[in-house]
């Protein structure tokens, strides 16, 4: 393994382990949950940076990515 790979494999990590902290010790119920879309949105991102070794696969997944999520936040500022 090179260094950029053990870099995604470390920030992975650490992403796993922040969303623990934020869905399963967080002591307050009234937090709103993770829509479909931002949940999808997330997965696609985490998918590209997965994917990084063929560019044109990992960035269109981190776009693809990002584009439901400014979808996401639209839908939801209609909403209010």
């Amino acid at each position: 393994m090179d260094a950029s790979q053990i870099y995604i494999i470390i920030s992975l990590v650490i992403l796993v382990i922040i969303a623990l902290f934020v869905f399963f010790i967080s002591k307050n119920k009234k937090e709103k949950k993770l829509s479909t879309l931002a949940g999808l949105s997330f997965a696609f991102i985490l998918a590209g940076i997965l994917f990084s070794d063929d560019r044109l696969i990992g960035y269109s997944l981190i776009g693809i990515g990002v584009l439901l999520a400014i979808i996401d936040i639209i839908l939801k500022s209609k909403k209010k």
